[in-house]
């Protein structure tokens, strides 16, 4: 088997509503570049990658060079032609690597009739936990912004009631601290029983993110996810506070995860499966924090149904994976693939069963998505459409005013 052409395609697929972040928003949609890897034997592995657009399209194309004949049981091979540790320097090449390796591990497992997970040393679960991933978000037109301690807790029950979640994260860094503690605790009030996680992306100061840790030190917290930047901030905030610490910035590579085993500021790593250049990558990560008796949970980059795929069969053969996985996913209002959106049951949802990763795409809804990403384009992740002129500084000083109702949507 040898592959004999690349397909990029971006899509644009509508979120419920804007949602709001530390560092700007998602501005009513996530923009997905869509990989198809065709085979000499008529098969098609599907792969994707965040955002990009043209650009990402053209470095997909480009890289046919590297790839044309190229056998899709190659693995390692294929880190190296795409993705050399030092030639990566110049080139940055590792989100392109992640969704080229999905497709080829979907043609491997189309070619031999078997799942990935198979591949990846077989199943150990058929289903896997996730959190419900609670934003603040502008309105939209049939859906309310989410603003006040209230308006939180209400989302958070009616996702509940609807997909069964028992783990609830928080998305914060938007607003004050003090405020973003006072929803936390309306959380933890409201659902006394669930596990909760909050994240502000890195922005609180030092002294801010000790605070916030001592204050919910008696919640039911999975942990306490990058609340100030860097390992040694980490580490600082570790050190005084007794909640666990996770991280999804700072410990995305092998190099980052030496540095933590050997002083450590994470207890819990959370593995992206394109940040860290693919399932594989993730694989050899947790059996490492297997070893040193790190914590493992799943991140969320924004997917649609391929690369949630590929978390789905990550989640399959972890059997440290003891954390709910994050996603995205039910912000969104369809997906690309047949069938549209993967259902949740009991807070979780079913591994595909299906040869390779076990879905396939919907023609159709990939035309739809990318007409509509070619008449509204992309958005900067980095600046939040309701505050003109505003950008996040690490750490940040200039959150967003609660009193004031969200005029943005769209």
């Amino acid at each position: 088997m040898k592959i004999v052409d690349i397909r990029a395609t971006t899509v644009a697929v509508p979120l419920e509503a804007p949602l709001r972040h530390s560092n700007g928003a998602h501005w009513g949609r996530f923009v997905r570049t869509i990989v198809e890897v065709e085979a000499d034997n008529g098969l098609v592995g599907l792969g994707e990658m965040g955002g990009g657009g043209e650009s990402a399209e053209a470095g997909f194309r480009a890289l046919m060079p590297y790839l044309k004949g190229h056998d899709p049981f190659q693995l390692e091979a294929l880190r190296f032609k795409i993705a050399n540790p030092t030639a990566s320097l110049y080139n940055n090449r590792t989100q392109l690597l992640a969704a080229i390796e999905f497709a080829c591990l979907d043609l491997v497992g189309q070619h031999l009739g078997v799942p990935v997970y198979d591949l990846l040393g077989g199943q150990v679960r058929d289903e896997v936990p996730f959190a419900s991933y609670l934003f603040f978000r502008y309105g939209s037109a049939d859906h309310e912004e989410i603003r006040t301690p209230s308006q939180l807790v209400e989302h958070a029950r009616e996702l509940k009631d609807r997909h069964g979640f028992t783990v609830h994260k928080l998305k914060g860094g938007v607003f004050p601290p003090a405020y973003e503690l006072e929803c936390y605790r309306a959380l933890a009030d409201a659902f006394p029983e669930d596990r909760l996680r909050y994240d502000p992306n890195a922005v609180l100061s030092l002294g801010e993110g000790l605070r916030f840790g001592k204050a919910i030190e008696g919640l039911n917290n999975d942990y306490l996810e990058d609340p100030v930047f860097g390992l040694e901030g980490l580490r600082l905030v570790r050190e005084q506070v007794g909640v666990p610490l996770a991280t999804n910035t700072v410990v995305v590579n092998f190099e980052q995860l030496a540095s933590n085993v050997l002083r450590r500021g994470a207890d819990v790593v959370l593995l992206d499966t394109t940040f860290w250049g693919g399932i594989r990558a993730c694989v050899k990560a947790a059996g490492v924090c297997e070893t040193f008796q790190l914590g493992v949970a799943v991140h969320s980059s924004g997917e649609l149904g391929i690369q949630l795929a590929t978390m789905l069969h990550l989640g399959a053969v972890l059997p440290n994976l003891t954390y709910a996985a994050d996603a995205h996913y039910h912000q969104l209002r369809d997906d690309v693939i047949v069938g549209g959106k993967l259902p949740y049951a009991g807070g979780k949802i079913a591994v595909p069963t299906g040869p390779g990763l076990g879905v396939r795409l919907d023609p159709s809804r990939v035309a739809r998505y990318a007409e509509f990403y070619r008449e509204v384009g992309g958005y900067p992740y980095d600046r939040d459409p309701g505050r003109p002129g505003w950008y996040a500084q690490v750490p940040n000083e200039r959150f967003a005013d609660p009193t004031i109702i969200s005029v943005y949507g769209e």
